[in-house]
């Protein structure tokens, strides 16, 4: 029966092509079940191990006792050990993150630490079938998407678990016929967190319909792995078609598409957008709500006509500075055609202190190449700016009088003509942080 557990386990490993033999495997090992007999199992199938032991010190004596086991475990075993010890609680404390997660974020950086100071292939952690089918069930409760329903994978970067095609069951079987100790965690035995309630109380739930749930589960998980390879190709496809180059995505585009709201999901999703939200922006699409606007934790997304903006709500504007020049005209002189560069005659201008603002209702001035005034508002709409391009929009003003709509046009009642003797140089730059 040990012979059973380790060639299933050799099986798996060579099935997904996990580890050779050329380069040894640092082994995440806390003391508990699953990673000693990790550990035990991967020295029986005749790879090089280098353990790896973190004490967060979250559990008084047990973290000690933990130490001391692994300690033991490596000597008996003649496996090298790398033992850490962090101050949990404080860095959680100072990264504004739960104990949980710095744990996590902790452990994980100092693995890849040890990886590349023995040169190993790989990090080998021990979750098991059981595992991956509490993490699906937790994303079908929580509200996923299809890569949720996937389970845990087998490969995430330099991180391999090797012990996915096994039970919980079937490791505490294996390490019996060993006779082989293990340390148990007493926080795992207590129904305080959502996993173990899942673990303690909806699995066994469920086994009394089907005794089998941990493997239809698992198997089910395993057949949408395969769906979620297509779903991602397709959806790919779909974002690529409905995202414009300025990173803006196209209405009309995304709702000729099969399954506009599961697009939908797959561009909105990273910048915190609940199920709420997106059927509140797939319906104002819907509707053609041109200007309506929608808020998460970092970002503003903005509905205008026929693109959905997206931009920081952290975002610093940038300080501005106006620079002037007077300019005597020689026979050489050209005006330049560059949009960030106003030249104006200075003696048409009227009096007045020239100023640098953000546009306002009301605005208007006389833009070059036409006759009549035009309100400012109206010019950028027929320029089809956006609400958030307009917000930014600035105006240089020579006493009340709009002369320049920066990087636009000039006014036309002071463009340069051949009876110009001066002119008023004019460009906005963006000051060095030096400066």
């Amino acid at each position: 029966m040990k012979d059973l557990f380790r060639r299933k386990v050799a099986g798996f490993i060579d099935e997904n092509r996990l580890f050779d033999f050329s380069r040894c495997i640092v082994v995440a090992l806390s003391g508990g079940a699953d990673s000693v007999a990790l550990l035990r199992v991967l020295l029986q199938c005749g790879y090089q191990c280098v353990a790896a032991h973190c004490n967060f010190h979250l559990r008084g004596d047990e973290s000690m006792r933990d130490e001391e086991f692994v300690r033991a475990l490596c000597r008996e075993q003649q496996v090298p050990l790398e033992v850490v010890h962090f101050d949990t609680a404080d860095y959680a404390r100072q990264n504004k993150v739960s104990i949980e997660m710095a744990a996590r974020e902790l452990r994980y950086r100092w693995f890849d630490e040890i990886r590349a100071k023995h040169d190993a292939q790989s990090i080998a952690v021990a979750h098991h079938r059981d595992d991956s089918v509490e993490t699906f069930l937790l994303n079908l409760v929580r509200g996923t998407g299809i890569n949720g329903l996937t389970g845990i994978s087998v490969v995430n970067g330099n991180v391999v678990r090797p012990l996915l095609c096994v039970s919980r069951e079937e490791i505490l079987q294996y390490l019996e016929r060993l006779h082989q100790p293990y340390v148990t965690d007493s926080t795992n035995l207590v129904d305080d967190y959502t996993r173990n309630k899942i673990r303690l109380n909806i699995l066994p739930a469920l086994a009394e319909i089907n005794p089998s749930v941990s493997e239809s589960i698992a198997e089910t998980a395993r057949r949408l792995m395969d769906v979620h390879a297509v779903y991602s190709r397709a959806m790919s496809d779909s974002c690529r078609r409905v995202t414009l180059a300025d990173g803006s995505i196209s209405v009309s585009l995304l709702l000729s598409e099969v399954a506009p709201q599961a697009v939908l999901f797959e561009l909105l999703r990273q910048y915190g957008v609940n199920a709420s939200q997106l059927h509140d922006i797939l319906r104002s699409m819907e509707k053609g709500e041109s200007g309506r606007r929608f808020y998460t934790s970092a970002y503003e997304l903005l509905l205008d006509r026929d693109v959905l903006l997206i931009r920081s709500s952290e975002r610093e504007e940038k300080p501005l500075v106006l620079v002037q020049e007077v300019i005597t005209v020689d026979d050489d002189f050209c005006v330049p055609r560059d949009k960030g560069i106003a030249c104006l005659d200075a003696d048409s201008l009227p009096q007045g202190e020239v100023t640098m603002r953000v546009w306002r209702s009301g605005d208007r001035f006389v833009p070059f190449g036409m006759k009549g005034f035009k309100k400012v508002r109206d010019y950028l709409r027929d320029r089809k700016q956006s609400l958030f391009e307009k917000e930014s929009q600035r105006v240089v003003c020579v006493g009340d009088e709009i002369v320049w709509l920066v990087g636009e046009r000039t006014d036309n009642r002071f463009r340069v003509t051949s009876n110009t003797r001066r002119v008023l140089k004019l460009s906005v730059q963006i000051p060095n942080c030096g400066d």
